[in-house]
């Protein structure tokens, strides 16, 4: 059995102990002293395009490289995401993405199924999302539901036949998200109350609030459970962070990563659209945000920059996303899987272990 000392973080409680395990956590122990670093649970994103200059919607070879990439930073688990695309290319996707989740390979973060970010999204919110859009199509998500094991999908409400789709998904134990949105208030309303939970990058490519109509992100204030929120500091204020952490109760961090995150500035692809790495951001070739950089250890710090406690980012980055998905995990407990992080006092990533394999690659010198 692995033994590791330190201080223990979970959503709730940290203290300084020792953690015992093999591919499981077997033993917790208080300790009244232990080395400066924290032991945490694995980061799970489930909003992530790629990274380490892999996209998601590039096949089974790129699907691996992006899952070690995020790996090494902590997270390990993901749901890897799609982007709006020709039938043809979404369905290669979703091959390319079952073939990992039935053969996981040394070192990849664990794929926990997809998120299909798209089509049924509105054309005129697309954000960063290439033009291939559709109306909702039961037909179609039929097919993809046989194709790979799809757990989150995100439409837009407004759309024909979008309110039946989601009643459909819901049947079929698929969460359905808000976003990609030009929804009214009222219009979003029917989408939630047919089953959608969450709403997708909260405020990004979403009828904002006014005190007289209040769109999809005063529904979300209003009435939203869950939502997701890019923790970058660049698609939502930190500001407005700390407002969502304080409204909504169940609020987890994603990244939206795509190719571009732990790469040098220059050209990359997300789907069939270039994007641009600058500084760190990622934008398109009109200057418009294009998903991030972003890693979910990055997360965490920006979090706790922003003013959250550790036990606060722990909940937005792992306890939360595990339950959102209807799993136990994400804590620190005997018996859950030893998907963990260590993280030095400054909370950058020292080890990785995904089941109690050490993933081994150096993180450095890889771009933040």
């Amino acid at each position: 059995m692995n033994e590791l000392t330190g201080t223990l973080v979970s959503s709730d409680r940290s203290y300084t102990g020792l953690l015992g395990f093999d591919d499981q956590v077997r033993r917790l122990e208080p300790l009244p002293k232990a080395p400066a670093r924290y032991l945490l649970p694995g980061f799970v994103d489930l909003h992530v395009h790629g990274g380490g200059g892999a996209d998601f919607m590039e096949g089974e070879a790129a699907v691996r490289q992006a899952a070690r990439f995020h790996a090494r930073h902590g997270t390990t688990a993901l749901l890897a995401t799609t982007v709006t695309a020709p039938i043809e290319d979404l369905e290669a996707a979703l091959r390319g993405i079952k073939a990992v989740i039935e053969r996981p390979g040394p070192g990849e973060a664990r794929l926990l199924g997809v998120h299909l970010e798209g089509p049924f999204i509105n054309p005129g919110r697309l954000g960063a999302q290439p033009p291939y859009t559709l109306n909702p199509n039961l037909e179609l998500m039929r097919r993809w539901l046989q194709l790979a094991p799809i757990k989150v999908v995100t439409l837009a409400p407004e759309l024909p036949g979008a309110v039946e789709l989601i009643r459909y998904l819901v049947e079929q134990n698929v969460i359905v998200q808000l976003g990609h949105t030009a929804a009214s208030y009222e219009q979003a309303k029917a989408g939630l109350e047919a089953g959608a939970r969450g709403f997708t990058h909260f405020f990004n490519a979403m009828t904002g609030l006014h005190h007289r109509e209040p769109g999809v992100v005063g529904l979300g204030l209003e009435r939203g459970e869950w939502g997701e929120v890019i923790g970058d500091g660049l698609h939502v204020h930190p500001a407005a962070v700390r407002a969502l952490w304080k409204t909504i109760p169940h609020l987890y961090a994603v990244t939206d990563a795509v190719a571009a995150a732990g790469m040098p500035e220059g050209e990359y692809q997300l789907g069939r659209n270039a994007v641009f790495r600058r500084g760190n951001g990622v934008f398109l070739a009109d200057g418009g945000l294009a998903g991030s950089a972003l890693t979910l250890d990055q997360a965490v710090r920006n979090l706790v920059g922003w003013g959250l406690g550790l036990t606060e980012a722990v909940a937005l980055t792992s306890a939360r996303p595990h339950a959102y998905l209807g799993q136990s995990s994400g804590a620190l407990e005997v018996g859950a899987p030893a998907d963990l992080v260590v993280l030095d006092p400054q909370l950058e990533v020292e080890q990785v272990y995904i089941a109690g394999q050490p993933v081994l690659e150096a993180r450095r010198p890889e771009a933040q």
